[in-house]
C-alpha cells in the first residue's frame, strides 16, 4: 500500500473516530461544575424566603404556596383548560389563555409550528395546565414573611371580555383584604415575549416588605432526544457565574442554587422550544433549579427565582417588571431579545456547542443564502461550492502531491521489490525518493481532514436550529433535519411495508455511497492495496449516514461529486492521466486465472 492510499484510509478512519469522540466527550459538555448550595435570600428579619414545591410541603413563613388546581385532575388538556376562568391570548403567532386562578400562563400553542410536516398536523402545544396531562406552566407572585402572599392560589379579576393581544395588554387585580392591592399588567409582543408588570399599592398603616418571585414548572418526566450533542433541561445565565446548563438527571440528588446576582435569566429548554424567566435587571435575585416529588403534583422540575425585598411604605406603591419568553428558539429573534433586553448569553438558548465559532458562521451563511434562494437545500449546495473555492489552494497542493506520488509509483514498486527483505532500507530509500521529488506523503490527508469541522458544523446546525426543522428540499425530502424517509428494502415505497430502522437506507445515502465509491475509483489501483478496502468504505459510510439528517447526506454526496471534478481538474493540470472510466471497468473485470493462482500462492 502506498503512503498516499494508506494516509487516505487513515484520514477516513480518523474522521469517524473524531465524530464519535466529539459527540461523546466534547459537543454537549456537562457544565455541572461545583454548584454552590447557597441559602435562599434572607428577608429583613433573617428568615429565608424560598419557593416551595406545593401545598403539601411544609413551608417557612412567607414562602410561596401551591400552584392552582393541584388537587383536581383531568384526563385531557382541553378539560383542564375549561375548568377555570381564563383570559384568552390571541396573536398571529400564539394562542392560549391565562388562568385567573394564580394568574398562571399555562395554555399556549405555537401557531407557526406543527408536529409533523403534514399541513393539517396539530400545532405545537408548549404550555399546559398542571391539572391535565403533561403540565407545563409559568407564574409570578409575591412572598413576605409572616403575612399574606400573592401566589398560585390567588384569584385575580379582569374586566369582562378582556383578550390579551399585542395591542391590548391585560390588567389583573387582587385585593388581599389586609391593605395591599396588587395590579398586574400582562403584555405580549408579536412573537413570544410576555412583559409582566406588578404594582403593589399599600393602603395599610405600616410598611410592607415583600419579595417578587417567578417560577416555571414542568410535571412528569420530560421527553428528550437524549443526544450527546444537544442540551435539554435547565439553563440560565447568572451574572459572573456565566451560563449554566443542568440536565434533568443531575437534579435527582440535589438542587442547584446560584449566588444572588442583578443580571441574568433562567428557564427550561428543549431542542426547539424554551420557556425562560427574565427578572428585572438591576435588582438582585437568587435562581434555583430543582426536582421535586410527592404531593398532589407528583414529579416535577422547576426553575425559579426570588428577588430582593421590596419595601412598600404606607400609602405608597412599588413596581417590578419581569419578562417571560415562551416560544420557538428562532436564531434572529433570540438575538434580538438578547440585544433589546441586554441579556448576556441569551443567544445560547440555541445550543451552538463549544465550537460555536464554527457553527454560528455556518448557520449565518446558510441563512443568508436561504434569504436569496428560498431553499435551505440549495443553500447547502451553494455553501459546499463556496467552501471548495476557498480551500482550493490547499486542495491543489494536496492533490498535486498525490499526483506526484502516482508518478513515482513505479519507482516505489521497484524499491519495495528490491528491499522486500529489509524493511528499514526500504523505508529509507522511499524517504530519499520523497525528498528528491519534493513529495509530502501526508499531504493527501488534507482534503479529508478539512471536511471534518465543516461536517460537524453543518451537522450541529441541521440538528439544533429550528430554521432547519421541516425545511424542504425537493421531491421526497420534506425535512432536511430528518433522515431520508425512503428505503431500498421496500423498493423506496413500492412494496407495502415499513423497513426496520437499521435498514432504512434511503435514496440519498445510496447516492452518497456511489459518489464516494466513484471518488475512490479516480485513484488507480496500486500494488499492495487491497481492492476490497475501497469497496467496503462507501458501504460503511452509506449505512452510517443513513440515519443522519438528509441535509447532511446531501452535502456529503454533493461534496464527493465536486471533489471528483476538482481532483480530475488538478490531475490534468499536473500531467497525470485521468482514467476514471477505465478504473471503474477494471473493478468489475474478472482477474485472469493465472493472477488468481498467483495470489493464492502468496
Amino acid at each position: 500500500m502506498t503512503g498516499n492510499n494508506r494516509n487516505f484510509i487513515i484520514a477516513i478512519g480518523l474522521s469517524i473516530l473524531v465524530l464519535i469522540l466529539w459527540q461523546v466527550f466534547v459537543a454537549n459538555p456537562q457544565i455541572d461544575q461545583a454548584q454552590q448550595e447557597v441559602a435562599a435570600q434572607q428577608v429583613a428579619a433573617g428568615e429565608a424566603n424560598t419557593i416551595a414545591a406545593d401545598a403539601d410541603t411544609p413551608l417557612p413563613a412567607g414562602a410561596v404556596t401551591a400552584t392552582p388546581d393541584a388537587a383536581a385532575r383531568f384526563e385531557t388538556r382541553d378539560a383542564a383548560v375549561a375548568a377555570t376562568n381564563r383570559v384568552p391570548i390571541q396573536t398571529e403567532r400564539v394562542s392560549g389563555s391565562i388562568n385567573l386562578t394564580g394568574g398562571v400562563i399555562d395554555d399556549l400553542r405555537l401557531l407557526d409550528y406543527r408536529e409533523t410536516v403534514e399541513p393539517d398536523s396539530p400545532t405545537i402545544v408548549l404550555l399546559s395546565p398542571a391539572s391535565g396531562p403533561d403540565g407545563y406552566l409559568a407564574d409570578f407572585g409575591w412572598s413576605r414573611s409572616g403575612g399574606s402572599v400573592v401566589d398560585g392560589n390567588t384569584v385575580w379579576t379582569a374586566p369582562a371580555g378582556t383578550v390579551l393581544t399585542p395591542e391590548t395588554p391585560v390588567t389583573l387585580t387582587f385585593d388581599n383584604g389586609a391593605g395591599l392591592v396588587f395590579n398586574r399588567v400582562i403584555a405580549i409582543d408579536r412573537n413570544f415575549m410576555f412583559t409582566v408588570t406588578d404594582t403593589v399599592v399599600n393602603g395599610g398603616a405600616g410598611d410592607a416588605a415583600i419579595a417578587p418571585y417567578g417560577r416555571i414548572r414542568r410535571l412528569g418526566e420530560p421527553e428528550a432526544t437524549g443526544f450527546f450533542i444537544l442540551h435539554e433541561g435547565m439553563i440560565g445565565a447568572f451574572g459572573d457565574q456565566g451560563l449554566q446548563q443542568v440536565d434533568y438527571a443531575a437534579l435527582e440528588t440535589e438542587a442547584s442554587t446560584y449566588d444572588p446576582t442583578t443580571e441574568g435569566w433562567l428557564g427550561i429548554t428543549d431542542k426547539y422550544w424554551a420557556v425562560t424567566l427574565i427578572p428585572e435587571q438591576g435588582r438582585s435575585f437568587t435562581g434555583t433549579f430543582r426536582r421535586e416529588t410527592g404531593g398532589a403534583l407528583g414529579l416535577r422540575y422547576q426553575a425559579d427565582y426570588i428577588g430582593e425585598l421590596v419595601t412598600v411604605p404606607a400609602g405608597g406603591t412599588a413596581t417590578v417588571t419581569n419578562h417571560l419568553f415562551a416560544g420557538a428558539k428562532e436564531v434572529s429573534l433570540i438575538n434580538a431579545y438578547r440585544d433589546e433586553l441586554s441579556l448576556e448569553r441569551f443567544d445560547f438558548l440555541v445550543d451552538w456547542g463549544w465550537f460555536h465559532f464554527i457553527t454560528r458562521p455556518m448557520f449565518w451563511f446558510l441563512d443568508a443564502l436561504y434569504q436569496v434562494v428560498g431553499n435551505f437545500g440549495i443553500a447547502i449546495l451553494l455553501v459546499t461550492v463556496f467552501l471548495k473555492l476557498v480551500f482550493f489552494p490547499l486542495a491543489n497542493r494536496s492533490y498535486r502531491s498525490m499526483a506526484s506520488m502516482r508518478k513515482v509509483t513505479p519507482q516505489i514498486t521497484a524499491l519495495r521489490e528490491r528491499y522486500k527483505d529489509d524493511r528499514a532500507k526500504q523505508q529509507q530509500a522511499m524517504l530519499e525518493l520523497y525528498r528528491k521529488e519534493k513529495i509530502n506523503p501526508i499531504a493527501g490527508c488534507w482534503p479529508v481532514l478539512i471536511q471534518i469541522p465543516v461536517f460537524f458544523a453543518l451537522y450541529k446546525v441541521l440538528f439544533v436550529t429550528i430554521e432547519m426543522r421541516h425545511a424542504p428540499f425537493f421531491g421526497w425530502i420534506q425535512d432536511l433535519s430528518a433522515p431520508d424517509p425512503t428505503s431500498f428494502l421496500n423498493l423506496f415505497g413500492l412494496l407495502p411495508f415499513e423497513a426496520p430502522v437499521f435498514l432504512q437506507i434511503g435514496i440519498w445515502p445510496i447516492i452518497m455511497g456511489i459518489t464516494m465509491w466513484v471518488q475512490f475509483q479516480l485513484n488507480p489501483q496500486t500494488p499492495g492495496t487491497p481492492r476490497w478496502i475501497f469497496s467496503l468504505l462507501p458501504v460503511v459510510f452509506t449505512f452510517m449516514l443513513s440515519s443522519f439528517p438528509a441535509g447532511l447526506v446531501i452535502y456529503w454526496a454533493w461534496n464527493n461529486f465536486l471533489s471528483v471534478l476538482q481532483q480530475g481538474f488538478i490531475m490534468r493540470r499536473n500531467g497525470v492521466e485521468v482514467n476514471l472510466l477505465g478504473n471503474i471497468r477494471s473493478t468489475f473485470r474478472r482477474k485472469p486465472k493465472e493472477a488468481v493462482e498467483k495470489a493464492k500462492k502468496g
